[in-house]
């Protein structure tokens, strides 16, 4: 079902066309939210910047991956998404201690949907790079080389290898990272999704 784009989702376009101007704006306009949310508990300012520049990098790699369409208010779903980003990086801390409790009762289930399709996309990202630094350094090349140049033939050309070896070793790079994804933890909590 093709969902209509919220007039927020100007502020996606922006990230993925680095549109400073809009930029600016998002940042005055959505930032002090959540510096004001990470202060009150238990971080600090510093920390909230790191907080609001990991959620638009994720938001960026979404939209330009996936083609992510905001279907509700940038605000709430931002706002959501850098407090779950937030409450997370307390645990790591092993500082649960929370001192505001919000009424999360006036977030939309399709806000909720939207934050939590993001968080997925997340894991997934995280869960793909941590194992492909598990394959050999031979695979990472190769891999690497095929994200870049879509050209099979260009691929071999630029690592010196034949076609025929670099189609080989490309599908057995595939299944190993493949197999490593699918045989970890993470896989299988994210598959409960």
């Amino acid at each position: 079902m093709n969902k209509k784009p919220h007039a927020d989702h100007i502020y996606i376009e922006a990230l993925l066309k680095n549109d400073s101007r809009v930029l600016s704006k998002l940042y005055e306009k959505f930032s002090h939210k959540i510096v004001a949310y990470v202060r009150k508990n238990n971080g600090n300012a510093d920390d909230a910047q790191d907080i609001i520049q990991e959620t638009l990098v994720t938001i960026y790699n979404q939209a330009k991956e996936k083609k992510f369409i905001l279907t509700c208010p940038f605000d709430a779903y931002f706002y959501l998404l850098c407090k779950r980003r937030w409450l997370n990086e307390l645990k790591k801390r092993g500082n649960n201690r929370v001192t505001i409790l919000e009424d999360e009762a006036s977030i939309k289930d399709e806000h909720e949907q939207q934050v939590e399709e993001t968080e997925i996309f997340e894991q997934q990202s995280q869960l793909f790079e941590s194992k492909f630094k598990e394959l050999g350094v031979k695979c990472q090349e190769l891999l690497k080389a095929t994200f870049k140049i879509k050209s099979m033939e260009e691929v071999a050309e630029f690592l010196g290898v034949t076609y025929g070896y670099a189609r080989k070793k490309k599908s057995q790079c595939m299944g190993k990272l493949t197999q490593l994804v699918k045989n970890s933890n993470e896989f299988q909590q994210l598959k409960g999704y």
